[in-house]
């Protein structure tokens, strides 16, 4: 059952703002936030924001751009207002909301502003391969060659082999992903596929083929918070409240791990966040997990206790992660068919569930969604952030 426990104050999500993913040549990093900014903004009736969170990993070293919060709260014309940016690989979206959320309960700020931006495509692939290596260890992993990809490989691998399944097991991760994204208008790939595109496309590190791999591309998405008290009282959308929130870390390197098939900080997040808000895993109405790859996948679900070890592939196989299953994911089809957006997906993630509680998700909507779990990963599962949506009673 639902704990109808609240906190003192409830921080709630009053405005979301969701740019298209692709390649977008003709902007650069702060053009591509202000699109997100603007939006989320106008979604909240033009609510000032008193702080700003920026998430995200490559700017560094792509944009050779340090300060982005001070250089977007400046170009959002927000100049003055306290700002950071914050970075943990592919969980900084989830961090940033976390931090938000900690300074709104703490009652020292009453409204933020959330962006997640990522810029790419500006540089080769090589330079883009570099930069997302600095998500593993560089003493132990980095030096030698490996990427996200190969550790991804690695894991995939032990995972068919381990759990004794077919070489097709992980192939509806992505058909349900890109169903999902053929109707999400923001989405990097808006077609279905079928189990043959599945099984005849190309390799791009043994057992991991083109499906199974996320596209790294431009987006931006954004988000404003307040606390409940001082908030007018008629907002344009649904009130959503941050029911929990959890973060957990584990080891960078994948061989410090004393079960690599087991995301444990995933695990330990998912618990917390369900313990916080008084849920079991029937409340659940839709689960927003990171898919950089499809193992990662099967792997969250089964540490977010949706499915026994080594049985998470058979909930894809089984239509249960479908919009009309049992537990529907990457409801706007996920980093793999929306696209990848390193450092900004948390706030993609966070922002579609919003709409999905909102009854705003268009032909992607789950039908009666009142709770989303979402959960981002950083690197190969050494940070997790977990977060559980509520709608508001009487919204």
């Amino acid at each position: 059952m639902v704990n109808k426990t609240k906190t003192l104050h409830d921080i709630l999500i009053v405005g979301t703002g969701i740019t298209p993913v692709g390649e977008h040549w003709e902007k650069s990093i702060r053009e591509l936030a202000l699109d997100a900014i603007t939006a989320a903004r106008g979604d909240a009736a033009g609510l000032k924001p008193q702080a700003l969170f920026v998430a995200n990993m490559l700017a560094p070293y792509l944009s050779g751009q340090t300060q982005l919060a001070a250089l977007l709260a400046d170009f959002a014309g927000l100049r003055g207002i306290e700002a950071v940016a914050l970075e943990a690989a592919g969980a900084s979206g989830g961090i940033a909301l976390r931090q938000a959320y900690l300074a709104l309960a703490s009652g020292l700020v009453d409204t933020a502003l959330i962006v997640g931006v990522e810029k790419v495509t500006d540089r080769s692939s090589a330079e883009l391969e570099a930069a997302l290596t600095t998500a593993s260890d560089a003493d132990h992993e980095a030096i030698h060659g490996t990427t996200s990809t190969a550790q991804a490989a690695l894991l995939m691998r032990r995972y068919l082999y381990e759990h004794n399944a077919p070489a097709d097991a992980l192939a509806y991760f992505s058909i349900n992903a890109h169903a999902n994204a053929a109707t999400n208008p923001n989405a990097m790939y808006r077609r279905a596929i079928q189990i043959d595109d599945y099984t005849h496309a190309p390799m791009v590190s043994e057992p991991i083929n083109l499906f199974d791999a996320a596209p790294l591309a431009d987006g931006a998405a954004a988000l404003i918070l307040a606390r409940d008290d001082g908030l007018p009282e008629m907002l344009p959308h649904p009130r959503v409240r941050i029911a929990a929130s959890s973060a957990a870390s584990t080891t960078v390197a994948l061989h410090d791990r004393t079960d690599p098939l087991k995301l444990s900080s995933a695990a330990e997040s998912a618990r917390l966040t369900m313990q916080q808000a008084g849920l079991t895993h029937d409340d659940i109405d839709l689960f927003e997990l990171h898919d950089q790859y499809s193992v990662y996948a099967a792997l969250s679900l089964e540490a977010a206790g949706f499915a026994k070890r080594g049985q998470g592939w058979r909930l894809a196989l089984d239509g249960a992660i479908s919009r009309d299953g049992r537990i529907p994911i990457c409801t706007f089809g996920g980093s793999k068919a929306r696209g990848d957006t390193g450092g900004a997906t948390g706030v993609y993630q966070l922002a579609e569930a919003t709409l999905q509680l909102q009854g705003r998700a268009g032909e992607n909507q789950i039908a009666n969604a009142k709770i989303a779990l979402v959960q981002c990963l950083g690197g190969a599962g050494a940070t997790a952030v977990t977060h559980i949506l509520e709608l508001v009673d009487g919204s």
